[in-house]
């Protein structure tokens, strides 16, 4: 399984998983033709793109939605009030034939991977992350969450290669110039995951078999990847876990997850 994260952070979200024959891009936050020229800049074909994931209806997860209707034949993986919801977003419709439904905690058979959507605590219609497994390896995207719930935690459990959220430094966030009511939507139980969160639930969920972790949506207003990497690192002590930050403007790509 190969991994690349396109781009991650407040401005827009795109991540891909590829077998080498096929990928899998979970939100499209940023535009197609980013899209394209990320892909082809780690040297990964465009062309193999064969649907797209997506997990709550916010607009840097799904700005690329209308675009993507019109110029490819992807399929659309999404919950049915989150397509109800991304269509009223973006003035789109996203046609039956187009559309594979997905619900919350029931795992999909795609093209011989296992999709598994799960439940995630966030101020989203229907908000959802991914569990992926495929050839004997598996993979977790967790963004956009506002605590660490005991049902995330159990689907994050014996993962080869995790995506976490470190949104945000809670001091940061408090003392920085956003406006009250926007600090509020953020620190709350529907908000976004803070570097001492993320840590805690990386605490419950890191295992021998875990061999990278990969600390996404990083706030460029709220945090520092210093910050995060520490508290990351804290954890981390000890293990062989490789331990990479996704960037907003700069793809990351990783090696394929092997035995």
């Amino acid at each position: 399984m190969h991994y690349a994260a396109l781009a991650s952070g407040s401005k827009g979200n795109c991540h891909a998983l590829s077998d080498g024959e096929r990928t899998l891009l979970i939100d499209a936050g940023i535009s197609l033709r980013q899209i394209h020229q990320r892909l082809e800049g780690l040297g990964r074909s465009a062309g193999e793109v064969r649907a797209l994931a997506l997990t709550h209806e916010h607009s840097d997860h799904i700005g690329a939605l209308g675009v993507i209707l019109r110029r490819t034949d992807w399929a659309i993986l999404a919950t049915g009030e989150t397509r109800q919801a991304a269509q009223r977003a973006q003035g789109v419709d996203i046609p039956l034939s187009r559309w594979i439904e997905l619900e919350a905690g029931q795992p999909l058979d795609w093209e011989g991977w296992r999709v598994l959507p799960f439940a995630l605590p966030h101020d989203a219609v229907d908000p959802v992350a991914y569990r992926v497994e495929v050839g004997g390896h598996a993979c977790a995207v967790v963004t956009d969450l506002g605590q660490p719930t005991a049902l995330v935690a159990d689907h994050l459990q014996d993962l080869d290669l995790l995506v976490l959220e470190a949104n945000h430094d809670v001091d940061m966030l408090r003392e920085g110039d956003y406006p009250p009511r926007l600090k509020a939507r953020i620190l709350s139980r529907v908000g976004h995951l803070s570097n001492a969160a993320m840590a805690e639930l990386l605490a419950r969920v890191c295992s021998p078999r875990l061999k990278g972790v990969v600390l996404a949506h990083l706030s460029e207003s709220n945090n520092h990847p210093d910050l995060a990497r520490f508290a990351a690192e804290e954890v981390l002590r000890g293990t062989t876990v490789a331990l990479h930050l996704a960037h907003q403007r700069e793809p990351l790509a990783l090696p394929a997850v092997s035995d």
